[in-house]
């Protein structure tokens, strides 16, 4: 599922299921990309630091592994469609509680994110946003007004 809303400022979108507000217990980094060459490898290694420091690695066990992998794949997916759609993206936020993680990536693009319909798994290219939606609890865009750009953001389930 996907939504997409307009927001005010200083509002971040929807929250983090399970999360109210910057409490209980909710942890979030940033990353700007401003300047930055190779995003895509820089982000991978920005979100793998958020996972050891907030106990998703190193891994016990192999669902706890692919839950890390799952991430690391929707953290490159979300920065490749920015730069790929929207001329680069501009920053990246992990916020996490016990039970969800929420990536989100910022671009000045207008374009609107949409898995490809019907999905030719066959074919190169146009994977991505199909796998966000295949791996993520929910996903969506979120644009504010008089403001060029959005964020677009997906959630993942924490391992068990």
């Amino acid at each position: 599922m996907s939504t997409t809303r307009p927001c005010s400022p200083g509002d971040r979108g929807p929250e983090p299921s399970g999360a109210s507000g910057a409490s209980a217990g909710r942890q979030v980094r940033s990353l700007s990309f401003d300047g930055a060459s190779g995003v895509v490898p820089l982000a991978r290694d920005f979100a793998r630091q958020a996972l050891y420091a907030w106990g998703w690695l190193p891994a016990a066990g192999a669902d706890r592994r692919a839950a890390a992998e799952d991430v690391l794949l929707v953290v490159s997916e979300l920065v490749t469609n920015a730069c790929l759609h929207a001329e680069g993206p501009d920053g990246l936020q992990l916020s996490c509680d016990n039970k969800v993680i929420r990536v989100e990536v910022s671009d000045r693009g207008t374009g609107q994110p949409a898995p490809r319909t019907p999905h030719r798994a066959g074919r190169p290219g146009g994977h991505g946003m199909f796998i966000v939606q295949r791996l993520c609890l929910d996903w969506g865009v979120v644009r504010t007004p008089e403001v060029a750009g959005k964020t677009v953001w997906a959630e993942l389930g924490a391992p068990a």
